[in-house]
């Protein structure tokens, strides 16, 4: 995503979103991982005013993978099995730019011609498959301290690679390889947790708003403090929710905006650069992460800047991530974002920088990266409802990933 190309002229520039689904979100729902997809795919058919027909290629994230359970969702091909579709595009794969590498994918294969009509979905049952919306926990002797099932003890897994060396010092959970990054913010340019807590309070107030949010009850600055300390600096309300749902888009040509029943969204500048280390202990400077390529390779590819911005919908898989992202974008200097969300009046949903309007993945639910874009179009389309920015946004910014994976968009109405 780094190469030369004329801002004007990005390929992405010739495709929209044409199509928004989303299934039932909550925690849990005990329905299977097909099911909630069949139904977001379905309805981002129909909104984007097509047929199954009329599909021809399918993309998602991440693919068949040894992963947690509840995480992966169900592949591409049972997906186009199940939906009768004929496809001359057929993606399934894992992490590049992060979450968004299957829409960066389906963008760049809409824009070549390899397709014109691109499903997209990305589907999560993790509050399910944990019992009740739980994270399981992994033992320093490498037990997973979840369930085995009935009559069967905890089970055990042999860590190889990178958790070899992190299993040991109890550095297993993002949450301990984020926490590295925020404590070594803190350090260097005194971000505190009550910045911290602007993020996941401003968040909770959007999720109020939003009927498809895990957690919408009020939280103050006292209950976010009190909250018990999951790797310090970040509480629990620093980490985002585990949940069930699906969210899927229809990426197609920009030709076929003029039949779209609902606004289009185009895709003005995309970014995914990955110049770090794998391993987020290897990463060099502890105050960034791969957001900060990522985003100066989209801004690279248009001629607006982030002063041009109207909403961010953010990744917070944690709440430093947040800080990240608005410090790799542009929206405040490096350093400097602890300020800028201090108070939350900036950020909130009528400050200068409505962030995270649906309520982020702290509140409304971890939907694993989509949750961002889905919000970020339907900001554009002025179709938030009672959450909906009241000025009328002309621009977007939807980001999402950690560590060294990234991905990013600038989104404008057409």
């Amino acid at each position: 995503m780094s190469g030369v190309v004329d801002p004007r002229n990005a390929p992405e520039r010739s495709v929209v979103v044409s199509g928004l689904g989303q299934s039932d979100v909550g925690r849990p729902l005990q329905r299977s991982g097909l099911d909630l997809t069949l139904d977001a795919c379905l309805e981002a058919i129909a909104d984007a005013g097509l047929t199954r027909n009329d599909i021809d290629g399918i993309s998602a994230y991440p693919g068949p993978m040894a992963a947690p359970p509840g995480f992966a969702g169900p592949g591409t091909t049972d997906v186009q099995n199940a939906l009768g579709l004929r496809c001359d595009y057929h993606r399934s794969g894992q992490e590049g730019a992060a979450q968004f590498s299957a829409i960066i994918d389906a963008v760049m294969a809409v824009a070549t011609g390899m397709a014109r009509h691109v499903l997209v979905y990305r589907t999560v049952t993790e509050a399910s498959a944990q019992k009740g919306g739980g994270r399981s926990g992994i033992g320093l002797d490498g037990a997973d301290l979840s369930s085995g099932g009935a009559g069967q003890g905890p089970k055990r897994i042999r860590m190889g690679g990178e958790f070899a060396w992190q299993l040991p010092m109890g550095a297993f959970s993002a949450a301990n390889w984020t926490a590295w990054y925020a404590q070594r913010h803190m350090h260097e340019y005194g971000l505190t947790r009550e910045q911290l807590g602007a993020i996941a309070l401003n968040g909770r107030a959007n999720a109020a708003r939003n009927p498809k949010a895990v957690y919408t009850a009020p939280m103050t600055m006292d209950d976010y403090l009190s909250a018990r300390m999951i790797s310090e600096p970040l509480c629990l309300f620093d980490c985002d929710a585990p949940c069930d749902g699906s969210t899927a888009f229809v990426i197609s040509h920009v030709d076929h905006a003029p039949d779209m029943p609902r606004p289009a969204v185009r895709f003005e500048a995309m970014g995914g650069s990955r110049h770090r280390h794998s391993h987020w202990d290897q990463g060099g400077d502890f105050t960034t992460m791969a957001g900060s390529e990522a985003a100066a390779a989209m801004w690279r590819r248009t001629t607006l800047t982030p002063a041009d911005v109207d909403t961010a919908q953010l990744y917070d898989g944690f709440s430093w991530l947040t800080i990240m992202w608005l410090e790799a974008l542009g929206f405040c200097r490096r350093g400097e974002a602890g300020g800028f969300v201090e108070g939350g009046k900036r950020i909130a949903l009528d400050g200068e920088l409505p962030l995270n309007t649906w309520g982020g993945q702290l509140s409304g639910g971890r939907l694993h990266g989509f949750g961002f874009l889905h919000e970020a179009v339907t900001q554009l389309r002025g179709e938030g409802g009672a959450r909906q920015i009241q000025r009328r946004p002309e621009v977007a910014v939807a980001a999402a990933g950690g560590g060294p994976i990234a991905g990013c968009f600038v989104l404008t109405r057409v």
